[in-house]
């Protein structure tokens, strides 16, 4: 079981249950606010789990208190797993993270997770596209004033 309960718990989410130590896991780093664990489905060596301990479906159904060290903890990982060779040159070892909402954008459990996943070489890890397209300016100033009108509000 989890040093810390989780404040929302839904009984069929299977990151609640681990969390809550119904469902075993490789626990690696646990803070008041969130848990992490080796997953048991790689796409490389030292893929891991980061989740918030607060259950929600999409990053925005969670309260910020229960994201805070998410990016510190990913930030620890890259370090033991030995991925910071070029502190801050592209070249050498990478990782992603990564943070999907919704089953459109490929979320596979209704819990808020983030993977951190080492990238060594061009076989292992994370394998992405990026079907970039031109954009109009307009339309990107039209799109930028439209989002600071709904940011105001915030």
């Amino acid at each position: 079981m989890s040093n810390t309960p989780i404040v929302y718990y839904h009984p069929e989410c299977t990151f609640c249950q681990i969390i809550h130590g119904d469902i075993p896991s490789l626990k690696l780093i646990e803070t008041k606010y969130s848990y992490s664990f080796l997953d048991i489905e790689p796409t490389a060596e030292g893929h891991i789990i980061i989740i918030p301990k607060y259950h929600g479906a999409k990053l925005h159904n969670i309260s910020d208190q229960y994201l805070v060290d998410i990016l510190p903890i990913a930030k620890r990982f890259a370090k033991a797993l030995e991925l910071t060779a070029g502190e801050d040159e592209l070249e050498g070892p990478g990782y992603n993270l990564l943070q999907s909402n919704g089953k459109i954008a490929s979320q596979q459990i209704g819990h808020v997770h983030f993977h951190f996943i080492p990238k060594r070489d061009k076989e292992t890890g994370l394998l992405i596209g990026w079907p970039a397209k031109k954009s109009d300016q307009e339309k990107l100033k039209d799109l930028q004033k439209k989002l600071m009108n709904s940011l105001e509000g915030d």
